[in-house]
């Protein structure tokens, strides 16, 4: 049985009690354990009530079960296809990524003026996903559609999009900004194997080592997040792999870097008393661009910045100069802003993984200039480095990314700040960031956290007392003691043959 990706019609039935949800679906009813973040209100969730599937559905005796998440980034969409074997750890499922597909076209939220072009783009790679889950498991794969800080600017619960799969849509859900934080943290630590690690002996173990703590930057909202012993800090509670911890997290609307770079030209706009040509420090000498104002004043985060007289078609004219010291100003502003600078964070402690947008930034800073960067100091000569680069210069050295080019010398002059002033990372504590896209073959982002937490909804089948053990490495231990044994056996009869012998002493 298909059911549509997006429709409004079915709303879950949903109650809450004692951090727990009741949720009927499939003929049952149960309360399944949440992680305990902040509620969402029920306009912000959009979902079905399950269906009993077929009687005539075939039986599958797969050893692995299988989870898909729809990513519904503000700039892009990306489908993880999960998987975790039958038997679960403390109620929560071993996950692993199973593949990855990055949608064409912008993100979900670009959709809002024309809803079933949203569907439509998903096609691809839904039809990626049923070719990686065995057609037995399609009615029974759970497919659930996150969206992060683009759609919560646009507070839309409902893309319409109307493409068919066959897999067990379970709704689409605005994950609210701590949510967004908190899942990418479980993520993080999850892949670097510090909640539960697979031992040598066949069991999955807990290894007594410090969580690290996540640094996003998406496109519309930047979060930071880790665990802090500080008592007067506000934190969240949560209880994974039977294992409690205090986090803080925190999540920075319209600071995401599509949303700072939009407020960058905004503010020089404003600046210039908006007129039509401009210079832009930001930009490298040589590079010129027209747009509408619109591309600039459309978004919530710039609508503070509009002219009075306000002509979204308006054409805009603005050139490169090149100046770093002028762009580190300009990105200093943002974070004076009282919607940053009026936020109180605690002490950053422990290891740090910094990934998305903060990874691509460092990562191209350092494959271009050459430099390691290993602090602060670095990040910021590198970034002056990049930012005294002409147009000519840079095409030279990265022509492949000609596209992202001019945005690279704001957002570093803008991470390097936010890390700094924003998150307070200094000499010392600046050496426990990690810049990383991937732990192994698994993206880190919130996803995945966002899987793991779902398989608590997903009861564990009959399995052995073994947990998640593949009977590979069993069989090759039993040949190995088989062979001891016989090896020390004939070593016996030598021995009590050689006593037997006449002379023998």
């Amino acid at each position: 049985m298909t059911q549509p990706i997006i429709h409004s019609s079915r709303l879950i039935q949903q109650k809450e009690k004692k951090n727990k949800v009741l949720i009927r679906g499939r003929g049952i009813i149960s309360f399944i354990p949440l992680l305990p973040v902040r509620r969402l209100s029920s306009s912000n969730l959009v979902s079905y009530q399950w269906q009993r599937p077929h009687s005539s559905s075939p039986v599958c005796l797969c050893s692995w079960q299988y989870g898909i998440v729809l990513d519904a980034g503000s700039s892009h969409t990306a489908l993880f296809v999960y998987q975790w074997p039958a038997d679960k750890e403390n109620e929560t499922g071993i996950v692993s990524q199973h593949s990855m597909c990055d949608v064409q076209g912008g993100g979900i939220s670009s959709y809002a003026d024309n809803p079933p072009a949203a569907g439509s783009s998903l096609k691809a790679c839904l039809d990626q996903a049923k070719a990686a889950v065995p057609a037995e498991r399609h009615a029974e794969t759970p497919l659930h559609l996150g969206a992060t800080a683009g759609m919560r600017l646009l507070n839309l619960t409902d893309p319409g999009a109307t493409q068919r799969t066959p897999f067990d849509f379970r709704g689409a859900r605005i994950l609210s900004g701590e949510e967004e934080g908190l899942f990418g943290w479980v993520t993080a630590n999850y892949l670097m194997e510090n909640f539960v690690k697979y031992g040598w002996v066949g069991r999955w173990v807990r290894p007594k080592r410090a969580t690290a703590g996540a640094l996003d930057l998406g496109g519309a909202s930047t979060q930071i997040t880790f665990e802090t012993p500080d008592p007067a800090a506000p934190a969240v509670p949560l209880r994974l792999y039977g294992q409690r911890f205090r986090v803080f997290t925190h999540s920075f609307l319209c600071f995401g870097r599509d949303q700072v770079l939009k407020r960058l030209l905004g503010h020089l706009l404003k600046a210039s008393s908006f007129r039509l040509a401009l210079s832009n420090p930001c930009w490298p000498r040589g590079f010129s661009r027209s747009f509408p104002m619109e591309s600039v004043f459309g978004s919530p985060c710039t609508a503070p910045l509009r002219p009075p007289n306000y002509f979204p078609s308006a054409l805009v004219n603005m050139s490169g100069s090149g100046n770093a010291g002028q762009c580190r100003e300009q990105a200093a502003r943002l974070l004076a802003s009282q919607d940053f600078a009026g936020t109180a964070l605690p002490n950053v402690t422990g290891r740090f993984i910094a990934f998305s947008a903060f990874f691509y930034t460092v990562d191209f800073l350092q494959s271009v200039t050459k430099r390691r960067v290993a602090s602060p100091k670095d990040l910021e000569d590198a970034t002056e480095e990049i930012c005294n680069m002409t147009w000519a210069q840079l095409l030279h050295a990265e022509p492949r990314m000609e596209r992202f080019l001019p945005d690279y010398c704001p957002m570093a002059n803008f991470v390097s700040l936010l890390l700094t002033r924003g998150y307070g990372f200094d000499e010392t504590t600046f050496l426990d960031i990690a810049f990383q896209k991937k732990a192994g073959e698994t993206s880190i982002g919130w996803a995945l956290g966002f899987m793991l937490n779902l398989t608590n909804m997903i009861p564990a089948e009959e399995a052995g007392s073994w947990r998640a053990t593949a009977p590979g490495p069993w069989v090759g231990l039993l040949l190995l003691l088989v062979a001891i044994l016989l090896v020390a056996a004939a070593a016996s009869a030598c021995l009590l043959r050689g006593r037997t012998t006449p002379g023998a002493l």
